[in-house]
This record gives C-alpha cells, sequence and structure tokens, in this order.
C-alpha cells in the first residue's frame, strides 16, 4: 500500500521501522502467525526493515519480563494495541538504551494515529517516563520469559525445574551466528572454532560482506543442525537420500563431503532456497520436490531424515515460536513423524543407515521416537557415537544411544540450539 504525505513526514520522525515492529507484533500476538511467514513491509528501506525485526524480536523476547514491568503502572491491561505500543516502548528505553524523549514521543504519536489506541495516549505518555525514570532497577530483578504452561510442563518433566529455567534464561539471551565451511580444511579468519567444527560469529555480523560469502565458502547453519551429517562419518561417493531438505544445510554438508545427494522437499518454494544455496556454493545435488511419504525409490544405503518438528530447540532464533504453536499442533506432527520415519525404513538397503534428527526440545519427538521405531522395527538398531570424534560432552548422549541437545549448553560460548539426533542401522 502506499504511502500519504502525511506517513512520508511521520517517517522521518522514525515512526516507520516502530510501526512496522508493531505490525508483527499484532501478527504473531493476536494472528499466530511466524514472523518467517510475513510479508516484508513495503515502503521501508533495507536498514529500516532490519530495524523493525529486531525491535519486534526484543519484544517477543522479553514479553513476560516487560508485561510483569507494565502491571506496576497500570491499574488494568489497556487495549491489545496499547499495550503493543508500551511493550514497544519499554524495549526500546531498557533493552535499546533510546533516548527516552523520542522513544515517548513517537510512541504517542503512533497511539493518537489509531482508532483503538487514540484514547490511551496519555496513559501511554505517563507510562513510558516512569518507565524511564525507575524502570531500570526493576527490571533487573526480573527474571527472564518463561515458556508456555503447555511447553514449560513438557520441558519441566523431562529435564527438571533446574535446567528448564537455565533454557529459558539462553532463550531470552538470543543466538549468535554459527557457520559451516565448504572445505573444513580450509583456515576461516573469523570468528570461534567450535569443538565440532562450526565457527561461530557475533550475532551482528553481516554475513554477505565476510570474505568468501560470494564464493560460497561457507553457509549459516546452527552448530547442532549441523552435528546430524557428521554422525554418518565417511559419505564420500555414497548415495544419500535427503528427505524433508529445505533450506538445505545438510544437502550442502553432504554434498561438500563427496556424497550423491538426492534432496526431496515438499516445498518447490523451499527448494528454490535449496537450489539458490547450491548454486552460490558450487555444490550440487539431485533435486526432487515430492511428498516424503510417496516418494518410492531404492534402496538407500544412507538416509537423512530431519522431520517436520514444534522447532522448540530454536526459540532462541524464533521469538515468536512460543506465542504460535501449540500442543495440539505437537500431537500431529508426532505422528506425521512416525508416518515418515516407517516409510524412510522401508526405503533403506539392508545394512544401511538412517540419521533420524528433529529441533525440538521434546522427548515425543526424539527419544520417544526412537524408542517407540526399535520396538515396532525388530531389524532396526541404534548405533553407538563418539562423543569425542564429534566434539560433544558425552553427557549428551541419551539414555537409548542418541545425542540430545539443549539451548543452555555451551553456555559460556552463547548456547547452542535445542536439537535430538540418532544413528540406526537396518539389520
Amino acid at each position: 500500500m502506499a504511502r500519504t504525505r502525511e506517513e512520508g513526514r511521520q517517517d522521518t520522525q522514525g515512526l516507520g521501522p516502530r510501526k512496522a515492529a508493531l505490525a508483527i507484533l499484532r501478527a504473531v500476538y493476536l494472528d499466530r502467525q511466524m514472523v518467517a511467514h510475513l510479508d516484508q513491509p513495503r515502503g521501508l528501506a533495507p536498514e529500516d526493515r532490519a530495524r523493525a525485526e529486531r525491535l519486534a524480536q526484543a519484544v517477543l523476547r522479553h514479553t513476560g519480563r516487560i508485561d510483569t514491568l507494565l502491571s506496576a503502572y497500570l491499574e488494568r491491561r489497556p487495549h491489545p494495541l496499547a499495550q503493543n505500543i508500551l511493550r514497544l516502548g519499554v524495549a526500546e528505553l531498557l533493552l535499546d538504551e533510546a533516548e527516552a524523549y523520542g522513544v515517548v514521543n513517537a510512541a504517542v504519536a503512533i497511539a493518537k494515529q489509531g482508532r483503538a489506541t487514540g484514547g490511551a495516549a496519555g496513559l501511554i505518555n505517563a507510562v513510558l517516563r516512569k518507565v524511564d525514570q525507575e524502570g531500570r532497577a526493576r527490571w533487573a530483578q526480573l527474571a527472564p520469559q518463561t515458556l508456555p504452561v503447555w511447553l514449560r510442563k513438557a520441558v519441566g518433566g523431562a529435564w527438571g525445574e533446574t535446567a528448564t529455567r537455565a533454557i529459558e534464561a539462553a532463550h531470552e539471551a538470543g543466538a549468535p551466528i554459527d557457520i559451516t565451511l565448504r572445505d573444513q580444511s580450509t583456515p576461516f579468519e573469523a570468528g570461534e572454532p567450535l569443538p565440532t567444527g562450526s565457527i561461530r560469529l557475533p550475532r551482528q555480523t553481516q554475513i554477505s560482506t565476510l570474505g568468501g560469502y560470494e564464493a560460497g565458502a561457507f553457509w549459516v547453519q546452527d552448530a547442532a543442525a549441523a552435528l546430524p551429517v557428521k554422525l554418518l562419518g565417511d559419505v564420500s561417493g555414497q548415495p544419500v537420500l535427503d528427505l524433508c531438505a529445505a533450506p538445505g544445510g545438510k544437502t550442502m554438508q553432504l554434498a561438500a563431503a563427496g556424497a550423491k545427494v538426492t534432496a526431496l522437499d515438499l516445498s518447490k518454494h523451499r527448494m528454490g532456497r535449496v537450489r539458490v544455496n547450491l548454486r552460490r556454493t558450487g555444490l550440487s545435488a539431485d533435486m526432487v520436490t515430492a511428498d516424503a511419504l510417496e516418494f518410492d525409490s531404492g534402496p538407500w544405503p544412507i538416509i537423512v531424515l530431519d522431520a517436520p518438528c514444534s522447532a522448540t530447540g530454536t526459540i532462541r532464533r524464533h521469538p515468536d515460536l512460543p506465542f504460535v504453536k501449540s500442543a495440539r499442533e505437537v500431537e500431529a506432527l508426532t505422528k506425521l513423524q512416525m508416518q515418515m520415519l516407517d516409510h524412510a525404513i522401508s526405503l533403506l538397503d539392508t545394512g544401511g543407515r538412517i540419521v533420524f534428527c528433529t529441533c525440538s526440545l521434546l522427548p515425543n519427538e526424539g527419544e520417544n521416537q526412537i524408542k517407540a521405531a526399535l520396538k515396532r522395527h525388530a531389524n532396526l538398531a541404534v548405533l553407538p557415537l563418539a562423543p569425542k570424534a564429534l566434539g560433544v560432552d558425552p553427557a549428551w548422549i541419551s539414555a537409548e544411544g542418541g545425542l540430545r541437545i539443549l539451548p543452555h549448553y555451551w553456555q559460556d560460548r552463547g548456547g547452542i540450539d535445542g536439537f535430538y539426533m540418532a544413528l540406526l542401522q537396518k539389520r
């Protein structure tokens, strides 16, 4: 939608990115949409779009703490859209440490423009001035945002209260950027080498400006997400079926290791991203756009199944997720994972190996899936893992022989995404 002359004038006062951030918050809180699925705001420069998303993510990452702070200044919660303006103002004042005059004036100006928020302009002005004067001391005493009740119950039941609080703190802290090198033997000057072979960069790093980016020397991939392929060891020259391949991190890992990769995904759009990534890195794979449950080709000596899941292990990167996902959705996903794993096993050659993995915190999407699969398939076995060779703590090996990673692991390094993976063999 084209902007009016008045809106253009107001954007020069810094309202554009703030209004775009509020649109994101409305989509997440009220419409239960993931940020990644939203259209890019129109009429904003790239740097303003980036600022809008950064502001929205700051609010989402600290919503619980922000709302607790605001409750001290409110007799009752205002209209949801006014509450979002207050949340954004608090994030700017206490997290961005922005100049109070500009933050308060912008919040009041935005409120006055809204039919549902105009009557709250005076309240917003008073509350944000109070927050600026005395909110910092209160903020420091507040606990990190908690997981939604359904998720906290499952996570606490699986890993205990102490671990749950550490996970919540890791979510609030956010995530640095990890990259995987196309050639692991090539030195990379920037960043911190991790024990698993990934390179860790500060979160503010502009990836596209790094040396080697245009030449495809690396790609962004959390250290946890880079581990499933490493469970396989040497795959050079071997045919590998990469199920649910998009956006292509594991496909590129396999291709870079010399495997003959067939990458499959249901989404034509997401497979387009895989093609772009392969083109940039100079790697190749056979591309198949199809439903994994209907794919009938093989047998395969190696299959990688990165199954659709709740993605609860990636909340530190996607703070909108707790406001969108539900327990009911997870139940449907666990059934789909079971079906996909059974079908993948049917495509596996005798003696063949399969990596099953999910970026989830929930045992029902990890450990319990493997335990159940072993009961359904008498000829299936979990192959032992070598923590030292993988660069992981031996304590990360789960009881059934998989690898369980939680977000607060490597806390001194900036954490890691929650993940589960296991290496299975058909005997």
